[in-house]
């Protein structure tokens, strides 16, 4: 196809072709007077001519001009409002085809032509902002990769991207796009993931870590062990959620879109008695075009497509416009702990010997060689600090017995070995004479998850864990403060006392400890009672019941999560809390340009309804006003697409030390 066909197939080939033809009308006018000798058509088309020029000549070549433009604007606008009629819908269309017409057969030519030119402008623009508007889907799907490097048969092979088979191996290199969703099996190197999660700082990648199709190499080479392909990848499912996001409809437009059906017919109904009464037909037909609620029905979608674009290319996935607009309205966030204000992996961090005759690392011993048998996550950093310091377990104890809430029981050279807390202690029947309870208490209180240990019948010591507090974890509670939500919620399974010291470091509002997950639901569905709009961020498993209860379910770190990405409300892509404000935020601007948009577009109707009936305001004036409204609404709207302050990248390497994640915890399965 040439560049000049492309452009006639465009949005803007029929007004610019008006337009030169309404020049040319005006042009034709002012050098020859607008005179053109021969009589065309029957005698009410000249009297129309004449009626239109003010004069006695025939109908003149600029007003020809000026049907012609008025035909050519107005073509499309007449074929859409009959195909809207076909299916008993009464649309913008039909106000500007019955205006446009009408004009013609009084004789106003130049009001046709400037009514269905300026018309058609409004929809070349509409359709420009909305291409423009939907740059993030578009930058979606430009960085995905087209072809592959596969090793087939020991050799390198180029192949098309979705070409590539399950298992396979490919070869990521400097530069390249990485074209699967994979593990890294061999090599080291550096990966922009900025188009899966936002992050301008590229991730260190090296074996056992997962990379995404359309992220680009920045340094290295790695073998990539293929584990999604084609539509089945990370970056495939962010492109179809966007596309469905930003074409659901708001609760809002939904309104506008019901209030238009009534609304156009008034304007009709409107027109027609202000024409019998008066028996002023160019009056009614100044009223149809006036009345056109175009930019009303623009105010929405634009800005819908806007704010979830621009939240896209942030790394943050909106379901839709009804959950971009409830999330304007948080007024209460809960959050999980582990995982969410923590990072989920604990450390060993204290070891307190309570036996005189052992030491460090004699205590550390007997905990890692219980804890070999225990396949709670607790037991790893046990474990791996053992190794360390040279005292791993070699083989794995005879017994191991998880113990409810309370620990585990393990036989170690024939020994019993109790790890967990007091009342397990109480339990077997243990006497703590060395101020075992102290120590944890002490630990408690100070973060960390202290574990007591005895062998047979006696205590020898506490151990202490902690989860690595985010950096960004009191900024998020800050921003969500600035961004308008009232409390900040903390939901546990941990102890109150481990709880209460993550509240202290982050700024939480409010703890609820030692929760199980349907007592995370009542609380979430007790705010909700309490007329707050909930947000609930977790981990998607335990935490499912109070997600699907919450108001909007936010996930995070959901790149590569089929089930996060397509079941939240919210996915934030990246592991950066700061994303949960700053989505807030740009849903309360976005929703705040929808009202602003409706005002202008309500306030502009109604000024040139007063207009008109106060004289002064002509038909072509008044399409020039409305398609002004339309244009300060787009651009209103555009504003989303610009960079805000509060949108921070930071990276998630950084942590704070001593974060609790208690014994309790890790029986109770609740966080």
């Amino acid at each position: 196809m040439s560049r000049l066909q492309k452009w006639w197939n465009g949005n803007w080939s029929i007004p610019v072709t008006a337009g030169i033809l309404i020049l040319l009308s005006f042009g034709v006018e002012h050098l020859a007077g607008g005179t053109w000798n021969s009589v065309v058509g029957p005698q009410w088309w000249i009297d129309a001519g004449e009626h239109a020029h003010g004069s006695g000549h025939a109908f003149t070549l600029a007003n020809l001009l000026m049907l012609a433009a008025a035909v050519i604007a107005g073509y499309n606008i007449v074929i859409k409002a009959v195909r809207a009629l076909t299916v008993r819908l009464i649309s913008i269309d039909l106000l500007v085809s019955i205006a446009a017409i009408g004009a013609v057969l009084i004789g106003n030519f130049w009001e046709a032509a400037a009514v269905t030119t300026l018309f058609a402008i409004g929809h070349a623009l509409e359709a420009a902002t909305m291409n423009k508007t939907r740059s993030a889907l578009a930058a979606l799907v430009a960085v995905a990769p087209d072809s592959a490097v596969v090793v087939r048969d020991g050799k390198q092979t180029e192949i098309p991207a979705h070409q590539v088979r399950m298992g396979e191996i490919v070869l990521i290199k400097n530069g390249a796009k990485v074209p699967v969703d994979g593990q890294v099996v061999a090599g080291t190197g550096a990966v922009d993931e900025a188009s899966i999660t936002g992050e301008s700082i590229p991730v260190e990648k090296a074996k056992s870590d997962q990379v995404f199709a359309g992220t680009v190499s920045r340094g290295g080479f790695l073998q990539v062990l293929a584990t999604g392909v084609g539509a089945d990848t990370t970056l495939a499912r962010i492109i179809h959620r966007v596309e469905e996001a930003q074409d659901a409809k708001a609760k809002t437009q939904a309104f506008i879109d019901r209030f238009s059906t009534w609304y156009t017919p008034g304007v009709m109904v409107l027109a027609l008695l202000a024409g019998l009464i008066t028996q002023d037909v160019v009056l009614a037909l100044t009223l149809l075009v006036i009345g056109c609620p175009g930019a009303l029905v623009i105010s929405i979608p634009v800005a819908i497509v806007a704010g979830i674009g621009r939240a896209a290319r942030n790394g943050i996935l909106i379901k839709g416009g009804e959950y971009l607009e409830t999330s304007a309205k948080i007024s209460a966030v809960a959050v999980d702990k582990t995982g969410t204000l923590t990072e989920g992996r604990p450390q060993l961090t204290d070891v307190v010997v309570l036996d005189p005759s052992l030491d460090r690392t004699a205590v550390l011993r007997w905990a890692a060689a219980a804890e070999a048998g225990s396949e709670h996550p607790l037991a790893l950093p046990i474990l791996e600090s053992a190794r360390e310091e040279g005292v791993g377990p070699s083989g794995f104890p005879g017994d191991v017995t998880p113990v409810a809430g309370k620990g585990i029981v393990s036989t170690v050279d024939g020994q019993r070995v109790l790890i967990g807390n007091a009342p397990l202690l109480e339990q077997y029947e243990v006497v703590d004479e060395r101020g075992a309870g102290e120590a944890a208490h002490t630990l408690a209180a100070a973060g960390k998850t202290p574990m007591i240990i005895a062998v047979d019948e006696s205590v020898i010591g506490v151990i202490g864990v902690a989860d690595q507090i985010r950096t960004d974890a009191p900024e998020m509670v800050s921003r969500l403060h600035s961004a308008g939500v009232e409390k900040v919620v903390m939901l546990t399974g941990d102890t109150r006392l481990v709880a209460e010291a993550i509240g202290r470091a982050t700024g939480i509002d409010e703890i609820h400890a030692s929760m199980l997950p349907e007592d995370k639901l009542d609380a979430v569905a007790q705010m909700q009672r309490e007329g707050h709009t909930v947000a609930m961020v977790g981990d998607g498993v335990n935490d499912a019941p109070a997600l699907a209860t919450a108001d909007i379910g936010v996930a995070m770190g959901a790149a590569g999560s089929a089930v996060a990405v397509e079941t939240a409300d919210i996915a934030l892509m990246g592991d950066n809390l700061l994303k949960l404000p700053e989505s807030v935020s740009l849903a309360k601007r976005t929703v705040s340009v929808m009202k602003q948009n409706i005002v202008i577009a309500l306030a502009t109707v109604l000024a040139l309804l007063i207009g008109v009936f106060a004289g002064g305001v002509t038909m072509s004036m008044g399409m020039l006003v409305h398609e002004g409204s339309v244009l300060i609404v787009i651009l209103n709207a555009m504003r989303l697409m610009r960079n805000d302050v509060h949108s921070t990248a930071m990276p998630k390497t950084a942590r704070t030390p001593n974060t609790p994640h208690s014994t309790h915890e890790r029986n109770t399965l609740a966080s």
